[in-house]
């Protein structure tokens, strides 16, 4: 299939579908048609990304806000924006730290670089105790890939269908999106196996679900069966490296991960938890791992650590990890950059402060239930599910068969763009919602009303 011929409706809502152009040419105005020129004129396209939906001339807590002053409830923010947009506290401790101290070259530390790596292993459960900050979550997969190799003296990863761990080839050749890994920019990294999913609504193994929910009796946990397989096929395996709960909130079955944890003990493979854009508080727990009582080797973070502002990354691993010192793991510029660790520090103290995460559980709790109620109502609704403020609604043609609604999806998306709310679509059927922790009740009932209201809107189109 050529380039240009590839369907636009991939990982993500396409930037280039005909209803995104038909939205743009109706809501978009003069002034801010004329920057989306210039930035398609400037910017090398790519999916999902340039030529964009708008321009935004404000972000403020739960908000941003359009060159109209139009404003949407962003319910998707790439993830980082756990403590809302432009938090006070936050940037006035940037601009503090930029009067005190603006750049640490390599070579040299500074008292913020040590004491984010200091916060980040008192907030972290179970022995990880060593750190290595980076400037965005591809990079820090990228160190711990390199550290598994070091530790192992392995190359070859596990790791799953769909997942998303990064845009550089080394993220992309252990992640499962197509948009990331498919085509001529090819070959990827040689040694990353991949196995399915655990995703109980759809198991890819031909299971069937009891009301979104794994029929254990039945499917004996096959995904993490495989998993174990593959490992003991493979015999020399350095890491398997996942998501603890899917961006597309599939959450996994009881027991999933004490298994996988008890496989890779077995044959001597290190674990890796990706929570760049689920850890720091989304789920309801600190860390997702937490949900589960398992302990990775390495946990990398990313996304929400720089709140919403400057981008920085950590990659947090067991001491006996500690095996790189003759060799480069990361050696980035910016690796203990003042402003930046400070930022961090403060974006974690905020959430604590605050009681972010307590937040996260309760209005997550309370949403998953106000989007039971609306699945009742519509049966253009097949599956919701999710943990936290990590929210997944599934749209279907119809229930038994399960074909994914991919048109209806993203039909709804645009109609709740116009009346204030906005989101991603995934995997083309997933509308995905992921808030920022400072959401409350009374946010999540406007925001779920809109969702309510367009969706009858679209099953209704359907009908005619």
């Amino acid at each position: 299939m050529a380039i240009e011929e590839r369907h636009w409706q991939t990982d993500g809502d396409g930037n280039i579908s005909p209803r995104r152009a038909t939205w743009r040419g109706r809501r978009v105005t003069a002034e801010t048609q004329a920057l989306l020129d210039e930035d398609a004129r400037y910017f090398l396209h790519q999916s999902l990304s340039t030529p964009c939906l708008s321009a935004v001339a404000k972000a403020e807590g739960i908000w941003i806000e359009d060159f109209d002053g139009r404003r949407n409830m962003d319910f998707h923010g790439n993830n980082v924006h756990h403590i809302g947009y432009g938090h006070p506290r936050l940037v006035a401790a940037i601009k503090a730290q930029l009067d005190a101290l603006t750049f640490a070259p390599r070579r040299f530390t500074n008292e913020p670089a040590i004491a984010l790596a200091r916060k980040l292993t008192e907030i972290t459960p179970g022995p990880l105790e060593k750190v290595l900050l980076a400037t965005g979550g591809s990079d820090a997969i990228e160190i711990a890939l390199k550290l598994a190799r070091l530790k192992t003296g392995r190359h070859k990863t596990i790791s799953f269908w769909d997942s998303f761990h990064g845009a550089g080839f080394a993220a992309s050749s252990v992640g499962g999106e197509d948009t990331f890994r498919s085509g001529p920019i090819g070959p990827l990294m040689a040694g990353t196996e991949h196995v399915p999913p655990f995703s109980c609504y759809r198991c890819p193994y031909g299971y069937e679900d009891i009301d979104g929910k794994p029929d254990l009796d039945t499917c004996h946990m096959t995904c993490a069966n495989m998993l174990r397989y593959v490992l003991e096929k493979e015999g020399d395996v350095a890491a398997v490296i996942a998501e603890p709960i899917r961006s597309i909130s599939y959450v996994p079955p009881p027991g999933f991960w004490q298994s996988v944890r008890e496989a890779c003990d077995e044959y001597g493979a290190l674990l890796i938890f990706d929570e760049i854009p689920t850890g720091l508080g989304k789920t309801g727990r600190m860390f997702v791992y937490e949900h589960f009582d398992v302990v990775p080797d390495i946990l990398v973070l990313g996304k929400p650590l720089g709140g919403g502002v400057l981008p920085i990354s950590a990659v947090i691993a067991r001491s006996e990890l500690d095996v790189g010192g003759n060799w480069a793991l990361g050696h980035y510029t910016h690796e203990k950059n003042p402003v930046t660790s400070a930022a961090a520090l403060t974006t974690i103290e905020i959430i604590e402060d605050e009681g972010l995460v307590e937040n996260a559980r309760v209005v997550g709790a309370y949403a998953l239930d106000l989007l039971e109620a609306m699945k009742s109502r519509h049966p253009l609704i097949g599956d919701v599910r999710g943990l936290g403020l990590l929210l997944g609604v599934e749209l279907v043609q119809d229930r038994e068969s399960k074909s994914p609604a991919c048109d209806a999806a993203e039909a709804v998306m645009y109609r709740c763009l116009d009346k204030g709310l906005s989101f991603k679509t995934t995997l083309g059927n997933v509308l995905a919602l992921t808030p920022p922790l400072i959401t409350t009740v009374a946010d999540m009932d406007y925001a779920v009303a809109i969702l309510d209201a367009a969706i009858g809107e679209v099953e209704a189109d359907r009908r005619v």
